[in-house]
């Protein structure tokens, strides 16, 4: 078992042991969602796939929240926001803006981006490495903003 698998099952034995029934059960969803995507897949997910079910995990919460709040149901949003605290303890540090900007000038510097054209190659060289570290759409953005300044 991979360390970060096997954290996410410490954390879940720690939780029922204390009694946190809504750390519980995220950190089962989190284990269900994993699981499905071995039983799939019939392997065993490594730390950085088991990171990409954490990120879908965690878009999939962020664009919850923003339909939530849209409908004014803010008592839902709550419940949402409190499981990205949960998802975001298994991911890694997430990267500062600094980080990102650099990143993503490393990227254009290196595929010789000149156009919004050649952004899905700024991606594909950027995504395996901050899968988890960085919210994707933003750094999309930060890319288009680096081609129409």
């Amino acid at each position: 078992m991979d360390a970060l698998k096997k954290r996410i099952t410490d954390d879940m034995k720690a939780a029922m042991k204390s009694g946190e029934k809504a750390r519980l059960g995220v950190i089962r969803m989190i284990l269900a969602a994993i699981k499905q995507v071995e039983v799939d897949e019939r392997i065993e997910l490594s730390d950085e796939r088991i990171i990409v079910v954490l990120d879908k995990m965690l878009k999939q919460r962020r664009e919850s929240i923003k339909q939530f709040r849209d409908a004014n149901r803010n008592d839902l949003a709550e419940i949402e926001e409190a499981e990205v605290l949960v998802i975001q303890d298994f991911l890694p540090q997430p990267l500062s803006d600094a980080d990102i900007d650099g990143m993503v000038a490393d990227a254009i510097a290196e595929v010789g981006a000149t156009s919004v054209k050649d952004m899905g190659g700024v991606m594909a060289l950027l995504k395996p490495q901050m899968q988890g570290r960085a919210d994707m759409a933003n750094v999309s953005a930060r890319i288009k903003a680096c081609f129409i300044a």
